[in-house]
C-alpha cells in the first residue's frame, strides 16, 4: 500500500474525529463575521456561529489561496513524499486552480514529490462522502493512483440534496431572485437544490412547508438511488443547526430503505454562511446526480 497521506478541506464537514482517526490533512477556510476573520489556529465555535448569523450578522468567505496552498503541501510533505488531495468543488471555488499552481511550485522545488489534485465537484459531506470513499480505498491497499482514478470515476455518483429554511441566504448568493426570496418566505416555501456534475449548485423544485421539504430528500433519493441502493453502507446528512431535523430525514430513511450507517455532522461556517441556519442536507450515491 502506497504511503500517501489524503488531505481535504475544511468545506468537507467532516467531524473532528474522523479526521484525526484517519489522519488526514485538512485546509481550513477563512470567513468574517462581526468583522473579525477565523480560520486556522483561532476558531469560532459553530452554534456560536449560527446564533450570530440568527442575529442578522452575515458572514463573509475566502477561498485558499496558492500561498496558503503551498505552504500546506509543504507542512504535509514532512510526513510523506505522496499527497492527494480532495478539492472543494471547482464550481463554487476557486480553490482547485489556486492548489494546481501551488502543486507545480512545490513539486519543482521538492523533487521526488508526487502531489495528485481531484476536483471532488462535491461540497458539504458530498465532499465529504468522497473523501470517505477515499480512505476506503486506500485502506484497501489501493495505490494513490488507482484511489484517484476511483475517485474521478464515481464522483458524478455522489448525489448531493439540499433544502433550506430562509431563502434569503440563497437570494444573498445570487441562487434566488429577492422577489422570490420575499415571496416564498411569507408563504413557507422551501427549495430543494443539488449539486451539479459541474458541481454547482442548482435549485430542483420548491416545496411548501418544512416537513414536506424534508420528506421530499428521501423521495429524492429513492427516485435517484437505483441500482446503488446495496452500494450505500453509509449515508451522509449535514445540518445548519437543525439536528432533531437531521435525525428526521435519517430515521425516514432507515424506514424506507433500511440502512441503518449514518454520519450526521454539522456544516461549517464556509458553507453555512451561503446555506444559513436550518439547512439539511444528504448525500449517497446514485445513478446520476
Amino acid at each position: 500500500m502506497d504511503n500517501f497521506k489524503i488531505i481535504t478541506n475544511t468545506t468537507a464537514d467532516l467531524p473532528l474525529r474522523y479526521i484525526e482517526e484517519n489522519n488526514l490533512g485538512l485546509m481550513v477556510f477563512n470567513y468574517t463575521i462581526k468583522n473579525e476573520t477565523y480560520g486556522r489556529g483561532h476558531e469560532l465555535p459553530w452554534k456560536e456561529f449560527y446564533q450570530l448569523m440568527r442575529e442578522g450578522n452575515m458572514p463573509a468567505t475566502s477561498q485558499v489561496n496558492p500561498e496558503e496552498c503551498k505552504e500546506y503541501f509543504e507542512e504535509y510533505l514532512k510526513e510523506t513524499d505522496c499527497l492527494l488531495y480532495i478539492c472543494f468543488s471547482s464550481g463554487l471555488s476557486g480553490t482547485y486552480n489556486n492548489a494546481c499552481l501551488a502543486r507545480d511550485l512545490v513539486m519543482e522545488e521538492h523533487p521526488g514529490s508526487r502531489i495528485m489534485i481531484v476536483d471532488s465537484k462535491c461540497a458539504s459531506m458530498g465532499e465529504g462522502l468522497l473523501v470517505y470513499h477515499a480512505v476506503q480505498q486506500k485502506k484497501a491497499g489501493k495505490s494513490m493512483e488507482e484511489t484517484a482514478a476511483w475517485l474521478e470515476e464515481n464522483r458524478s455518483h455522489l448525489v448531493h440534496m439540499f433544502t433550506v429554511d430562509d431563502l434569503n441566504h440563497l437570494y444573498r448568493g445570487g441562487r434566488v431572485s429577492r422577489t422570490a426570496a420575499m415571496v416564498g418566505s411569507m408563504v413557507g416555501i422551501k427549495p430543494m437544490l443539488h449539486v451539479d456534475n459541474e458541481g454547482r449548485l442548482i435549485v430542483l423544485s420548491k416545496v411548501r412547508g418544512r416537513k414536506k421539504s424534508l420528506i421530499a430528500l428521501v423521495d429524492f433519493m429513492e427516485e435517484k438511488m437505483g441500482r446503488f441502493c446495496e452500494e450505500n453502507k453509509v449515508v451522509f446528512i449535514s445540518h445548519g443547526d437543525a439536528l432533531e431535523d437531521a435525525e428526521f430525514v435519517r430515521d425516514e430513511i432507515t424506514k424506507r430503505f433500511g440502512i441503518k450507517n449514518f454520519m450526521i455532522n454539522h456544516i461549517g461556517p464556509t458553507i453555512g454562511a451561503h446555506a444559513g441556519p436550518g439547512t439539511i442536507a444528504l448525500f449517497f450515491l446514485g445513478e446520476s446526480r
